[in-house]
């Protein structure tokens, strides 16, 4: 069709079929902005995936970052996380030097680099994107003293209950020891228990001036008189008696080949060093309380026992990892029930001063310590130095609880319920609040002994977990 010229004003002026010009002009930036937005999406991916491995890899470096010099972080940095990151999308992979410190805690800071080529914003000038992530670690915000009071009673043998546990514990001991960035980060005591605790964790502790001896005296020792009967000072003292305890007389003793004793015999206590090491409760208020015992004071000392169902030896608060799993080997079932002296004795591991003497806790570099008891037990409480009574031994562990919580002291209870008992109030009422750092459940009740060692997990993965802060 032939366009006159006196038909051009016409056509400037006619609006119809003008919407297809306006799209024609609008195409172009629309599909600028659809094509943007792919390439940003796919940069976007790359991005989340680089994230994802350079978090895992800041959590992993941080095991070996003070080992380490700067060199050996990146390269062990650069080794991780490219052995997580595949996106072949991704080109000019470049890591910083990890930022590492240990001012107020441990930190390590990794930051990684990466361009991704543009199919659509090529065009404007942009032929790729840059990407970059961060992640920050930081640990060691807390130092960890963690005290173990071990049920080793007689039940414990039942069910599979004390090998259960030994396993459990070695793992525990291995998440702790994974914890500790250098040594003395992490403490930890353990301390069996039965009725008595076993405090003869050495020889020497029999010339400690904390240990009450007067009870253990009068029941271990000879007379100098002949006879059976003379089993105690009180016994060998006693006069006009005969050795042959029936006879009350001296003719009939006589008679009966019997020695009469007129004057008092002479009691001779055993020689310490034949003591098992096994102390029972202090006296009431000092038995749930952390008084310092003070030598000639005998209601703050800690009274010797011959228990013949001794546990094995506490050990203190060490970071020997090895000692420490040689002493949860070492364990064995035996005797009564009294949780409220294994808490205590737990509780006196974490203490400077005695009886048990925990190294002095560095405050130099402002790192704050956590004091931990975890108690676990699988009956209820049978007896103490006073009683049988479940509700009158319960009540002595409530105020243990109350008075070690209020010492700053962070307590987890573990009931391992295999008898179908009921549960424990006074166990949970003793575990810390879920809300008190480290955050989560610190009352467990279980009625398998397997799950012992997933509870040890869970408590292990509380106590050393890296916090990913950024």
């Amino acid at each position: 069709m032939l366009l006159l010229p006196n038909s051009l004003p016409h056509l400037f002026k006619d609006r119809n079929g003008g919407v297809m010009p306006l799209f024609a002009l609008a195409l172009v930036p629309m599909l600028g902005f659809i094509g943007a937005a792919v390439d940003f999406s796919r940069a976007n991916s790359v991005k989340a995936a680089m994230q994802a491995a350079l978090d895992s890899t800041a959590l992993m470096l941080s095991k070996d970052a003070a080992k380490l010099d700067d060199a050996g972080r990146q390269a062990k940095a650069e080794a991780y996380f490219l052995s997580m990151f595949h996106r072949p999308e991704a080109t000019n992979v470049t890591f910083k030097t990890p930022d590492y410190g240990t001012t107020g805690g441990s930190q390590l800071a990794l930051t990684v680099s990466a361009d991704v080529k543009a199919s659509f914003v090529s065009v404007i000038g942009f032929p790729t994107l840059n990407i970059t992530s961060t992640a920050t670690v930081k640990w060691g915000n807390n130092r960890l003293r963690v005290a173990l009071g071990l049920d080793n009673t007689g039940s414990m043998s039942d069910d599979g209950k004390i090998a259960a546990l030994k396993s459990a514990t070695h793992k525990l001991l291995d998440s702790l020891k994974n914890a500790a960035t250098k040594p003395g980060d992490v403490y930890v005591s353990i301390v069996p228990f039965s009725r008595d605790v076993n405090v003869k964790y050495s020889d020497t502790v029999v010339t400690e001036k904390w240990i009450d001896w007067s009870y253990w005296d009068a029941a271990n020792g000879t007379c100098n008189r002949s006879g059976s009967s003379f089993s105690s000072p009180s016994a060998c003292a006693a006069t006009q008696v005969c050795s042959r305890s029936r006879y009350t007389t001296q003719t009939t003793c006589q008679d009966n080949n019997g020695t009469w004793y007129a004057t008092p015999g002479t009691w001779t206590p055993n020689d310490h060093s034949t003591w098992n090491g096994c102390v029972m409760d202090r006296d009431q208020s000092n038995d749930v309380n952390k008084t310092a015992p003070v030598n000639g004071s005998t209601s703050t000392m800690f009274p010797a026992e011959q228990y013949s169902s001794c546990s094995g030896s506490l050990l203190r608060l060490t970071y020997d990892w090895d000692a420490l799993n040689a002493k949860v080997d070492a364990m064995y079932p035996s005797g009564n029930t009294n949780q409220t002296i294994g808490l205590a004795w737990a509780w006196h591991s974490l203490n400077e001063g005695d009886p048990l003497n925990a190294p002095p806790i560095d405050t130099s570099d402002g790192i704050p310590t956590k004091k931990i008891v975890i108690l676990l037990t699988d009956g209820l409480n049978t007896q103490n130095r006073w009683s049988t009574s479940a509700t009158s031994i319960n009540g002595r562990e409530q105020l243990a609880c109350d008075n070690a919580k209020a010492d700053g002291i962070v307590i987890y209870t573990v009931q391992v319920n295999t008898g179908n008992d009921s549960l424990q109030s006074v166990l949970q009422n003793c575990a810390s609040p879920t809300s008190v750092e480290p955050k989560g459940t610190k009352f467990f009740m279980l009625t398998s002994a397997d799950q012992v060692v997933t509870t040890f997990d869970q408590i292990g993965t509380q106590l050393s977990k890296l916090r990913l802060s950024k």
